[in-house]
């Protein structure tokens, strides 16, 4: 009987044992984040056709398609996008106001990710560098290493710094980003001040090198490019070089600074940051140990080709279709490194983008371009009212910034001031709506534009009006060839948002979803807190399976 009885407490404790070791939180080996920057939600369809079946498509038909995913304030940029998607906030509570913007304090212009104490790694110059210190909120990568004591690795990635910095956050391992000056991927000395020998390693091959040299040619057919503009047209910009911005794009007449800058507009720069997110992968054992990691990887060729060439050009239409190849390439990658169930996928976008304004009038469409004078003009004109130079620093995100500095100074009233540039502004025949921030019940503006206007406004770091200009209208600092974005329009804020992978089920839907849910799904399909400042809802469509037992 006492061998018995001590079987039975030996049995008992064995399994207590086991149920104890297997009931504990459930995540994936690694999330894998990928914004591909100006993605516009139509380009999933425009080009679908031409679609391989285990790129965008796989995504689309093993994944969860949200369909109506927007950004939800102003301005539609890069750098408020990408932190939009990892904080699940907005620029007025996160503070990432735009890719620029003048402090209202100061005076001063600043950029995003700035900070003058610390420096590129491996610089002896010691010359200032970036940081996320800017950013006012967590990410939801802060709150994965947050949940987990630091112990999961948390890396960033993008040719652009903001790309990679933003995303990481303010607790990640290394953010790396392209440095144009010597062709190779970077950080600075907020992270590690020493670069990893992997890194070191992958820099010496000059991969980004080589592809540059392969130059830029069709993937298909011309015949095929069906949803371009013929090749030679008045809207696209030349590479440095050419005489016409026309296929095949050669760049071997490049010395080594232009050839580093040129990869930044083509297919190439994805191929590289591509490479470069497989190195830290595999450098930094990532999804190898027993916390979940995060890879943020950002491709930004395709904000720089947009910029370029617009939305209606072969090079636009060949990015695409080299990406979805590049996608599929990618998702066969995490399926032999961590098993097709063990990775947790999204593919979004920071943005989208608008036609060519140009292109548009040349079709009978209202369009037009902002002119690039506009600060210069009105200046003149305060002046002629209140009998001072430089009333306003400048116009910035479609916002106009004022002097307060100069204001306060010469006891000038601010009020009046501010109603004499919404009456200036309300007379071009190009701006829909001139909102006085600090007086927005005086505002008449529809919704969502109100709203948007409202999220994007950063007491610190925002101008004190706000312009709204007629659709299809835009800012491109003069330029008629390319395009930009910025706006409230679905063109620039009608965004893909699929999710692929770990516990993630098959469907799409129509409801509408904002940018700001994406970090608030992450957060509870990996059981963790939110990050501090996010406003979002989880998507229950992809968060309604059980994950836990």
């Amino acid at each position: 009987m006492r061998v018995f009885r001590l079987f039975i407490i030996l049995l008992i404790l064995g399994f207590a044992s086991c149920t104890q070791k297997q009931d504990t939180v459930k995540r994936p080996k690694l999330v894998f984040g990928l914004v591909i920057d100006q993605m516009r939600w139509d380009y999933l369809y425009r080009y679908y056709n031409l679609y391989g079946n285990d790129g965008f498509k796989r995504l689309m038909r093993e994944g969860y398609n949200c369909q109506n995913t927007n950004v939800n304030y102003l301005p539609a940029n890069t750098a408020p996008g990408h932190s939009c998607i990892y904080t699940g906030s907005v620029p007025s509570i996160h503070g990432i106001a735009g890719n620029n913007w003048i402090d209202n304090a100061t005076g001063n212009n600043n950029y995003c990710v700035d900070d003058a104490s610390v420096h590129l790694v491996g610089d002896e110059t010691k010359a200032p560098s970036m940081s996320p210190s800017t950013l006012l909120v967590t990410t939801i990568t802060d709150e994965l290493r947050l949940a987990t004591n630091l112990h999961s690795k948390v890396y960033g990635v993008a040719i652009k710094d903001r790309g990679s910095i933003l995303p990481a956050g303010h607790l990640a391992n290394a953010a790396y980003w392209y440095n144009d000056k010597n062709g190779t991927f970077t950080t600075s000395s907020y992270y590690p001040n020493q670069n990893p020998t992997w890194l070191q390693a992958f820099n010496k091959r000059k991969a980004g090198d080589s592809l540059v040299k392969q130059g830029w040619q069709l993937l298909l057919p011309a015949s095929e490019y069906g949803q371009s503009t013929t090749d030679a047209n008045t809207y696209e910009k030349p590479f440095k070089g050419e005489k016409a911005p026309v296929f095949p794009h050669s760049f071997d007449s490049l010395a080594d600074s232009d050839r580093y800058q040129v990869i930044r507009s083509m297919p190439a720069g994805n191929t590289y940051s591509i490479m470069m997110a497989k190195a830290c992968l595999e450098g930094e054992q990532m999804g190898m140990g027993d916390q979940t990691d995060f890879m943020a990887l950002s491709l930004s060729s395709s904000d720089y080709v947009g910029h370029q060439f617009a939305p209606n050009s072969m090079e636009t239409e060949d990015l695409y279709l080299r990406l979805d190849r590049e996608i599929a390439g990618l998702l066969n990658y995490l399926d032999k490194q961590y098993g097709r169930n063990n990775y947790l996928f999204f593919l979004t976008a920071d943005h989208g983008g608008a036609h060519n304004a140009e292109f548009l009038a040349d079709k009978d469409v209202p369009a037009g371009v902002f002119y690039v004078n506009t600060t210069a003009d009105l200046n003149a004109s305060l002046k002629t009212q209140f009998g001072k130079d430089s009333i306003v620093n400048g116009i910035v995100n479609y916002q106009v910034f004022l002097n307060n500095k100069l204001i306060a100074a010469e006891k000038l009233d601010r009020d009046k001031i501010k109603q004499a540039i919404c009456d200036w502004m309300g007379k071009r025949p190009e701006v829909a709506y001139v909102m006085d921030m600090e007086n927005m019940d005086r505002t008449p503006v529809p919704e969502p534009i109100r709203s948007m206007a409202i999220n994007g406004y950063n007491r610190a770091r925002s101008g004190a009006i706000q312009l709204v200009l007629n659709p299809g209208w835009y800012d491109n600092g003069g330029k008629t060839t390319g395009m930009t974005h910025g706006s409230w329009n679905p063109y620039d804020t009608h965004i893909p948002l699929l999710w692929y992978g770990w516990h993630i089920p098959k469907g799409e839907t129509d409801r509408q979803i904002n940018m700001t849910d994406i970090s608030a799904t992450l957060a509870a399909l990996l059981h963790i807190q939110a990050p501090n400042g996010c406003i979002g809802k989880p998507i229950v469509e992809v968060t309604a399976k059980p994950l836990m037992p």
